[in-house]
């Protein structure tokens, strides 16, 4: 089956510098584009070395976003707000910084109709071409013997249950699944076997991330059904899964935590919407981090940014 269209390079990945501009730094990156309307967005480090183990982040975008507001930048009055919730290029930078050992890629992944759910719903072989994607990239990389994490937030967790969805078991390429609010697909009966088969290693690393939308009420009505929000959804998983869970929970969150899992969900007696802020508040960080020597290093999950001075302008 043919996969591609064809591939646009718009130059190379430049290093990060305190001149260089959010256009100029973004502009570097390379695409390449899929005939099913997909973009890959490639954020690579000015060297991939050899000597450093290589891990692949494949992260699918949200609902409603391109690749250049998930990216981020300083924003002024003129920009659109989406440019300044996410950052996941700062904090691309940041993880990085604190793991310097470590080669890291991070691809974004966007397609035109800028919805995961919609656009797995146009083709009836979604699941096909997801696994597709997902096997090419780590083909890209084979000379690196890369690792892979599938993470996506809000609708981009539906690419990853697309993968899941695809496969009788979870590749062992895939070392972390992470979902940033993103779990409104899950179902007990299609992915709860493949997860505990899959966590059954103990290089693999589930965490998740979400918080109480249940309580979200938006011109007059609530914004999910009492069973398909990420805060329903997440208990459910943690139910199904059969791990060793510690519980932990105060004021603000409860979470569940193994070895090679965990969960964090934010309470909201409030009914605030913070679908974003998840994201915003170093989330993408922890997901990479969480579970590792690394977990909260230079930074801390629900509060303020850590990843700042390296927003680009």
């Amino acid at each position: 089956m043919k996969l591609f269209l064809f591939i646009l390079f718009v130059g190379f990945s430049i290093q990060l510098k305190a001149q260089v501009s959010f256009e100029q730094k973004f502009n570097s990156l390379k695409q390449l584009k899929l005939d099913s309307g997909v973009t890959l967005t490639f954020d690579e480090p000015p060297r991939l070395s050899k000597a450093k183990p290589l891990k692949v982040i494949i992260f699918a975008l949200p609902n409603g976003n391109n690749t250049a507001q998930s990216f981020g930048k300083n924003t002024s009055a003129s920009d659109d707000w989406h440019f300044n919730i996410q950052h996941i290029g700062a904090q691309t930078e940041l993880i990085r910084k604190v793991d310097p050992a470590t080669n890291y890629v991070v691809i974004y992944l966007e397609n035109n109709l800028k919805s995961w759910p919609a656009w797995r719903r146009k083709y009836s072989n979604s699941n096909e071409l997801i696994n597709n994607v997902v096997r090419c990239i780590a083909d890209q990389y084979q000379k690196y013997h890369p690792k892979l994490t599938l993470t996506g937030h809000s609708g981009g967790g539906s690419f990853i249950f697309g993968y899941l969805n695809a496969n009788p078991k979870i590749s062992d390429l895939i070392e972390r699944i992470g979902f940033l609010d993103a779990t409104y697909a899950y179902e007990t009966d299609l992915h709860r076997d493949k997860l505990n088969n899959w966590l059954k290693s103990k290089q693999h690393y589930l965490q998740v991330i979400a918080y109480n939308d249940s309580t979200v009420v938006l011109n007059g009505k609530p914004i999910v059904s009492p069973t398909g929000g990420t805060w329903y959804r997440s208990k459910l998983m943690v139910k199904d899964l059969n791990e060793k869970f510690i519980f932990n929970q105060n004021d603000k969150k409860l979470s569940w935590k193994s070895d090679q899992t965990g969960f964090i969900l934010i309470k909201n007696p409030d009914g605030k919407i913070f679908h974003t802020v998840l994201v915003e508040r170093n989330g993408f960080i922890h997901l990479i981090f969480s579970g590792t020597k690394l977990e909260e290093n230079n930074y801390k999950f629900w509060q303020e940014r850590a990843y700042t001075k390296y927003i680009l302008n």
